[in-house]
């Protein structure tokens, strides 16, 4: 078995078995097979596709490269959620609390902000105090004892798409579907929940550019999910117009305690509920996430959630010095908001990065 011949194979539209693609993954892993060579199979498969075989070998593969969470200490079934990324979306910080309220374990490791779309990592790390950096047994303490805990993935989980992931970057082989999947869905598999609930957004805001792209990649990552023996399903949903008032990190947590509070943006309320209907569906509870917002319960989940990773709001949320209104300049109504454009004056703003060693403004951000 060799990489020149696995590469021309792909590149006149053959099959990879299980074994060729382990070769492939770990062998680039080891360094046994350079750059060049994994960037010409990586082409190959953008051009040539995977069929559904091959991209739940390649998942697998990246999941047997580094450290899988084991949550079998946590008592019922355990259930995660992944949002493909948007403009204002902090459904994570109410649709996962909603459903701890009610009784669903959560372990959640999410990730941070990326190109125009926000990070749960970095509004979290708004609140004064908290940290996201909880090693396996605080993380799995927390989720028995709290019902919920969100955090950083371990370096030590899927490796292998870290590095693939790098290279793609600078190859033009990120927009490849089962690429995309298999990196989805090889680090969802490795966090060690029994279910997971996906939101594919798509629209100007999203990666996904339109419904069918969306709906195509969520039927994947629910296959591969349900391949790996986790209960999976997908909600497509639009990211045209940015989701709820607010774009920003402390802004969001702020919205979230807002909408927890009932006192939330209509769209934003109706799709965190319906993640967390779908969550405690997975998990086979019996209780209604809307009873856990109208008492509030949702909220002190939320609280305690903070609270336990050493976030302190009594210290107050960051503010930005400096704040400019922009009214509208003539009568009428508003059609709809570019979420993307909405994104990019964010990114403009330091709400994330536009280099990897930039620093985020936890305070800035824009409300609509």
């Amino acid at each position: 078995m060799n990489a020149l011949e696995l590469i021309g194979r792909k590149r006149d539209g053959g099959e990879h078995s299980h074994e060729e693609i382990e070769f492939l993954i770990s062998g680039y892993l080891a360094k046994d097979i350079p750059d060049y060579q994994m960037a010409a199979w990586l082409m190959a498969v953008c051009i040539r596709g995977m069929t559904r075989a091959e991209t739940l070998a390649l998942t697998q593969a990246m999941v047997r490269s580094g450290e899988v969470l084991d949550l079998s200490g946590i008592p019922g079934t355990k259930v995660d959620k992944h949002s493909t990324g948007g403009v204002g979306d902090k459904v994570t910080l109410i649709g996962p609390p909603l459903a701890a309220a009610s009784g669903v374990k959560v372990p959640k490791l999410s990730g941070r902000a990326l190109a125009h779309t926000g990070g749960t990592l970095d509004k979290l790390e708004s609140v004064p105090g908290l940290t996201v950096d909880l090693d396996p047994g605080r993380f799995i303490r927390q989720v028995r004892e709290v019902g919920i805990a969100v955090a950083a993935q371990s370096p030590h989980m899927v490796p292998a798409d870290k590095v693939l992931y790098a290279l793609r970057d600078v190859t033009a082989t990120v927009p490849s579907l089962p690429l995309i999947a298999s990196s989805v869905m090889s680090k969802k598999i490795a966090a060690g929940a029994d279910a997971i609930v996906l939101d594919v957004k798509f629209g100007r805001g999203a990666f996904m550019p339109d419904v069918a792209a969306a709906e195509e990649l969520a039927t994947e990552m629910v296959l591969l999910g349900e391949g790996a023996g986790r209960r999976t399903v997908a909600l497509v949903t639009a990211m045209d117009n940015p989701l709820g008032r607010s774009v920003g990190n402390a802004l969001e947590v702020q919205e979230a305690l807002d909408a927890l509070a009932g006192k939330g943006d209509e769209e934003l309320v109706q799709v965190s509920l319906v993640v967390a209907r779908e969550m405690c569906w997975l998990a086979e509870v019996g209780a209604d996430p809307d009873d856990a917002l109208r008492t509030g319960a949702g909220r002190k989940k939320f609280l305690e959630m903070l609270a336990a990773q050493g976030g302190n709001l009594e210290r107050g949320l960051p503010t930005a010095p400096v704040q400019l209104a922009v009214p509208a300049t003539g009568d009428g109504y508003v059609e709809s908001i570019d979420a993307l454009e909405v994104g990019l004056a964010g990114l403009d703003l330091g709400v994330g990065r536009k280099r990897m060693e930039d620093i985020v403004d936890h305070a800035a951000g824009i409300v609509i």
